[in-house]
């Protein structure tokens, strides 16, 4: 029981902790990108990671280890699926950020500026997966109340 509040809870947390990164990184983006915002976009890049493998443990635990509906149940709900849907529409617009980001990364802990003329491009896929996040709580929301079931 209490192993079960304490997932939903990491689950949730992971939720502001998130959207929350995920909105700094797009606003971090827009800005400046010297040093200093290079900094700011690499720590809300960072808590995004943070919040997204808090998510992935917590879901699939949650979703697979017989702590909460069951995999039945679950995987027999069209809300579930579609959350899911949303999450991987998440991850495969991260995959090119991310490996954007860490070259950045790479190039600053060198000691150089590295090419950001895609940031508004960058800004831009962190702000639809921000809208991509909302769309997945409001599909949570209704999935707990029972909707959804096929």
């Amino acid at each position: 029981m209490i192993l079960r509040w304490l997932l939903a809870a990491l689950h949730l947390l992971a939720l502001g902790i998130g959207l929350g990164a995920v909105y700094a990184r797009a606003r971090a983006l827009r800005g400046p990108l010297d040093t200093s915002g290079l900094r700011r976009v690499f720590v809300a890049d960072s808590w995004w990671g943070v919040a997204a493998g808090l998510w992935i443990v917590t879901g699939l635990i949650r979703a697979l280890g017989g702590y909460e509906k069951g995999t039945d149940y679950y995987f027999h709900n069209h809300l579930f699926l579609t959350k899911m849907g949303f999450l991987a529409l998440i991850l495969l617009l991260e995959v090119g950020v991310m490996l954007r980001l860490i070259l950045w990364r790479r190039a600053v802990a060198h000691g150089t500026l590295p090419d950001t003329h895609r940031a508004p491009r960058y800004a831009s896929i962190s702000m639809v997966q921000a809208i991509l996040v909302l769309l997945m709580v409001a599909a949570a929301t209704g999935m707990a109340r029972g909707f959804g079931a096929k």
